[in-house]
């Protein structure tokens, strides 16, 4: 169901801002990195993230961002040009801003284009050096925005940036930016890499509140999985095939949790994401989303309940489900694997559609057999069926409201907060469609819960009323199950024909 929201987001993907880097983790490798020019000035964005600002008294949780083995390379033309100079040449800055602070970079002259670098009538107006950053302090901190310089030395080709440690003192979304004034250095690329630390670790800001929430919903599926095991092994002689496919959904849904868990813990902890294992980890949760979604499909068709098999659908059921799999991979590959950035990047945007297109696709699959099968269950009067099978329509119909609801919401905090000012809550969009997957697959469990009168309930076909209050004593009353069982056996060849004509009638409808 959260593939819903991309049929919209990619509208204010659109919308943010442009050239924001993605890096290997929150350890920010640059190598060999490019300067693209920006206004009047040559720009290398460093990352952007969220961080805490460190405790009071506290010499262990520090708050930081970290320059090390930072390296800049000039073209040899243009160190030739300053071959007869022994002093400095060519200079380039490191700014770290808080995202409040953005306005304070740069400015205007006549209220034209934005500068970044401080032109003639910019020092004129404002006092700023010519060739440098126009930077105007922070009304919280005059020492904010931070600028580092670094300069070339006469014809060098290289010059290095001296190890440096900022603490970070104010919590916010924090910008890094590499930006070169000088004209000449318009080919300037970069190497080295930078850390961002929070009090608590690597994680960035964004991202630290989801890894406690991992561990609460690792704990409710371990309830969920409790509970229903202890029916699974109590019934073991009448489990439904549907039922095994619910285990299969809990048993995903909790190793995904637990992988996500240490996932978070480790990225806390050596600030690299590694590439393998979190591709297993959204490689989990693909398979879990996928096997969930048909999961309902086939529930919605009848699927253990009105029919035993899916009969000639089976094909184009595994033929969806391989589809949406391949797509759902694509798209959290992008969006996990080798990304730290608190702001999202548009690389995502081209595998954005497809996934939404096909969960859509799908979400009209399902309700439209479902109300085959509320159609076929009226016209055979089978009431028991019917009431869980409109119970069932009652929690898709919910999640299909709060789905829609929190799209609307999940668009307007991310139009209304274009520079991620509101950081510390972000993790709540990603944590919701987390928490309307358990809360569906708990009604599911509590619709089709292990009995002792699955296999019987679930491949009888009745007819009128009779068949239910039979149906329902097989649970309510143990005294009278012989004789239950006993009428079931005597119509057998009866039922066995019936059900098979039920089942080609419904595939030729399909």
């Amino acid at each position: 169901m959260d593939s819903l929201a991309l049929l919209i987001l990619p509208i204010f993907l659109l919308l943010s801002p442009i050239g924001i880097r993605k890096s290997n983790a929150s350890i920010h490798i640059y190598h060999n990195d490019p300067f693209r020019e920006v206004g009047n000035a040559y720009l290398l964005s460093g990352g952007s993230e969220g961080l805490m600002a460190t405790p009071f008294s506290s010499s262990n949780h520090i708050s930081y961002i970290r320059f090390e083995n930072i390296t800049f390379w000039r073209s040899k033309d243009v160190a030739d040009q300053h071959s007869d100079m022994e002093h400095s040449s060519g200079l380039v800055q490191a700014i770290i801003f808080e995202a409040a602070d953005r306005n304070n970079i740069g400015g205007s002259a006549y209220g034209g284009q934005r500068a970044i670098c401080c032109t003639p009538d910019l020092a004129k107006m404002e006092g700023c050096r010519q060739g440098e950053v126009l930077r105007r302090p922070s009304a919280t901190d005059i020492n904010w925005p931070v600028v580092l310089d670094v300069q070339f030395s006469g014809n060098s080709l290289f010059t290095k940036m001296d190890y440096k440690e900022v603490p970070i003192t104010k919590t916010g979304m924090y910008n890094l930016f590499f930006v070169a004034c000088d004209p000449k250095l318009k080919e300037l690329v970069m190497s080295g890499k930078t850390m961002w630390k929070n009090p608590d670790g690597y994680l960035p800001g964004r991202m630290a509140p989801l890894k406690k929430f991992y561990v609460f919903m690792s704990l409710a599926y371990v309830i969920l999985s409790i509970i229903w095991f202890t029916q699974f092994v109590r019934f073991w002689k009448d489990i439904l095939q549907l039922q095994h496919c619910i285990t299969a959904v809990i048993a995903l849904g909790l190793f995904e949790m637990i992988l996500w868990y240490f996932e978070y813990v480790n990225f806390n902890d050596t600030g690299i994401r590694p590439v393998v294992v979190t591709t297993w980890v959204v490689t989990v949760g693909a398979v879990r989303k996928t096997v969930s979604r048909l999961l309902i499909l086939s529930v919605s068709m009848g699927y253990g309940v009105v029919r035993p098999t899916l009969g000639g659908l089976t094909s184009k059921v595994l033929l969806i489900g391989i589809t949406y799999f391949l797509a759902s991979e694509l798209l959290d590959i992008t969006e996990y694997v080798g990304t730290i950035n608190d702001i999202s990047g548009r690389a995502r945007l081209f595998l954005v559609l497809p996934d939404a297109f096909l969960d859509a696709f799908l979400i009209l699959w399902i309700f439209t057999s479902l109300s085959r099968t509320l159609e076929q269950l009226q016209a055979k009067r089978s009431s028991a069926k019917l009431d869980i099978y409109r119970k069932f329509s009652n929690a898709l119909a919910v999640t299909v409201i709060a789905s829609v609801a929190w799209i609307g919401y999940e668009v307007y905090f991310k139009a209304t907060d274009p520079f991620n000012e509101r950081w510390q809550s972000a993790w709540i969009i990603t944590a919701f469609w987390d928490i309307l997957a358990f809360a569906l697959l708990c009604v599911i469990c509590y619709l089709w819960a292990p009995s002792q009168s699955s296999q019987r309930y679930a491949y009888s076909e009745e007819v009128g009323e009779e068949s239910d209050e039979e149906a329902h004593s097989l649970t309510s009353r143990k005294g009278e199950g012989d004789i239950s069982l006993a009428k079931q056996e005597k119509n057998v060849g009866t039922n066995d024909d019936f059900e098979q004509e039920d089942d080609e009638e419904e595939d030729k409808r399909e």
